[in-house]
């Protein structure tokens, strides 16, 4: 391997920006700083020494049929990155999740040279819904990193090499009571509290259909539990969406505003509102497992385009969407998908973890199941998401 190990690397949405930003760091400790570093992300991975071609927002679209009025602009982008993959000519392509942006990116820059090593990061969740993109993504990817201890064999079957690394979610600090505390009091608000997380996602098109919903589900709470209080942690890109949101209520919810904080800061403080929380209503999503890793019970939620909602109803392997579900074969965390949300719906599942204890001790116990099976108290994820990439580099090489 060269003494500065030239890694170009792409992630295109907040829960990708996360693993690369661990993985760069464990990378950077691996190689004893012999590493170059160049590509796309957002603000985890330029604290970790990225310097982004252009705002990782630009990629951050959901759905099948939204993405389509950003077409030219991806193409654009898409173009760019492309370009500078090249010039660098790295010794490893990385690209985390984002598959319809990170594959062209890797399938025109095998074209200029064919022996590119590529390593992808979050294997396709092809037992989930389409599984013909295990061979689509091996035509352009060497080398994968799973999240999940079941994925290895679906991609090596379709001749990729491929690792289980554990999920991030499993070695997030637990906040302590001062932590948990100090950023209550920063919101006006005591442990003794009964604390609802409002996680309605980190793109634009989910603010726009969730929240709404999100804001009549919590009048119908409070209606029922008037002393209960909101806290709603903000991704940066998306923290003006929400603000216009909840400009016009007078609801009892406050935005956990991350920036006058640095990102690993601000990820503190949202833990700590999770650790807080009796309950979490969340976008379907990641962000079950960062709740799952803090025992929040929650109840998830999501809507698209009609048309985005019969195409994933016709590709869907499976009943389910919720990991925790998945991992536990069962159905504990309420899914309330497509039609099935619905303002009542939403309220009155989240009512249920409120009120009844054993719906809440189910959950629970199912969270702590989960966390176990990703790999909860072994090596950190990223640390072995580095190992893995610098194994395959070096058994690709000889």
């Amino acid at each position: 391997m060269a003494d500065t190990l030239k890694v170009f690397i792409i992630a295109g949405e907040p829960s990708g920006d996360k693993l690369g930003g661990n993985l760069m760091e464990s990378l950077k400790t691996l190689t004893k700083g012999q590493v170059e570093f160049c590509g796309v992300g957002g603000e985890m991975m330029q604290a970790a020494g990225l310097k982004s071609l252009f705002s990782m927002s630009d990629l951050t679209i959901m759905g099948l049929f939204e993405v389509i009025p950003s077409i030219p602009k991806i193409k654009r982008r898409i173009s760019q990155t492309t370009k500078a993959a090249i010039d660098m000519r790295p010794d490893v392509l990385i690209t985390i999740d984002s598959p319809d942006f990170c594959l062209r990116v890797g399938k025109k820059l095998r074209a200029e040279y064919p022996k590119q090593f590529s390593v992808h990061y979050v294997a396709p969740s092809v037992w989930a819904w389409r599984p013909e993109r295990a061979a689509k993504m091996a035509k352009t990817v060497n080398h994968v990193l799973a999240l999940l201890p079941f994925e290895p064999p679906y991609m090596i079957a379709e001749g990729m090499t491929c690792d289980f690394v554990g999920h991030p979610a499993t070695t997030e600090d637990t906040p302590t009571k001062v932590q948990i505390k100090k950023v209550l009091e920063a919101l006006d608000l005591k442990p003794s509290d009964e604390i609802i997380s409002v996680l309605p996602g980190s793109r634009r098109s989910e603010i726009k259909r969730l929240m709404p919903i999100y804001l009549e589900a919590i009048k119908l709470i409070l209606e029922e539990r008037p002393q209960t209080k909101f806290v709603l942690p903000a991704a940066r890109p998306i923290l003006a969406e929400l603000k216009s949101q909840l400009s016009n209520t007078t609801l009892p919810i406050q935005i956990l505003d991350p920036t006058p904080f640095t990102p690993l800061e601000a990820e503190h403080r949202k833990r700590a509102v999770y650790a807080a929380s009796r309950a979490a209503l969340a976008t379907s999503g990641t962000i079950a497992l960062d709740l799952a890793e803090q025992r929040c019970p929650m109840v998830v939620a999501y809507k698209a385009s009609w048309l985005t909602e019969r195409a994933v109803k016709r590709l869907a392997q499976i009943d389910r969407a919720n990991l925790i579900n998945i991992a536990t074969d069962s159905y504990v965390v309420p899914e309330l998908l497509f039609e099935k949300c619905t303002t009542e719906a939403v309220a009155g599942a989240v009512l249920n973890i409120l009120n009844d204890k054993e719906i809440r001790d189910a959950q629970i116990v199912a969270l702590n199941d989960t966390m176990q099976q990703l790999g909860e108290g072994g090596d950190p994820p990223g640390l072995r998401a580095a190992k893995s990439v610098l194994a395959a580099i070096r058994k690709n090489r000889q």
